[in-house]
């Protein structure tokens, strides 16, 4: 549960990201460099969850922001920015790995994650735990947890029931717990 000046801050942002990406639609380039810089590591950080390889999850990070650059006036509003945002990433990675299953492209081996903060041994842990679930777990993980996007904004972002949203969160928190304890 967010705290009531967690939530005030989530409120903030997300009106600050609506102003941004309608000031980005009208061709601002001042605007969109600030929606970048709030929005491209975060977009990094999920793509790499789903694609386990910085340089792909790069590859996506950029080609989202291009989009959103591009596409800034598709922009409709029946969600936050974020989710609108990592539903393009998610397209973008998705395409990439159906690529990859078919042989148009070569995958780089570089498994190598994003430097956990040093000494956060505890951080380290649960990375290492939040790897070993099955990806659809993993991903609702991500977006809850880390983008603190809920179930109904997930559900509608993987096209998926809201219930299965919470019944892969609650497998991806016993086992979390398993491998934490």
């Amino acid at each position: 549960m967010l705290t009531e000046r967690q939530r005030r801050g989530t409120e903030e942002d997300e009106r600050t990201e609506r102003a941004l990406i309608t000031r980005t639609a009208e061709g601002d380039e001042s605007a969109f460099h600030l929606l970048y810089d709030r929005l491209a590591d975060r977009v990094f950080r999920y793509a790499f969850t789903l694609l386990h390889n910085r340089h792909l999850a790069e590859e996506v990070a950029q080609e989202t922001m291009v989009i959103v650059w591009k596409q800034a006036a598709k922009f409709e509003g029946r969600s936050r920015v974020s989710t609108w945002v990592f539903g393009i990433a998610r397209f973008r990675a998705l395409d990439l790995l159906r690529k990859e299953k078919r042989g148009e492209r070569v995958p780089e081996l570089n498994l190598v994650e994003p430097d956990p903060a040093p000494a956060v041994q505890d951080r380290e842990r649960t990375l290492r735990a939040i790897k070993t679930l099955p990806e659809e777990q993993r991903e609702v993980v991500f977006l809850t947890f880390y983008e603190g996007l809920s179930y109904g904004e997930i559900a509608g972002m993987l096209g998926i029931p809201e219930g299965t949203v919470k019944s892969r969160m609650y497998y991806a928190r016993r086992t979390l717990a398993e491998a934490l304890t």
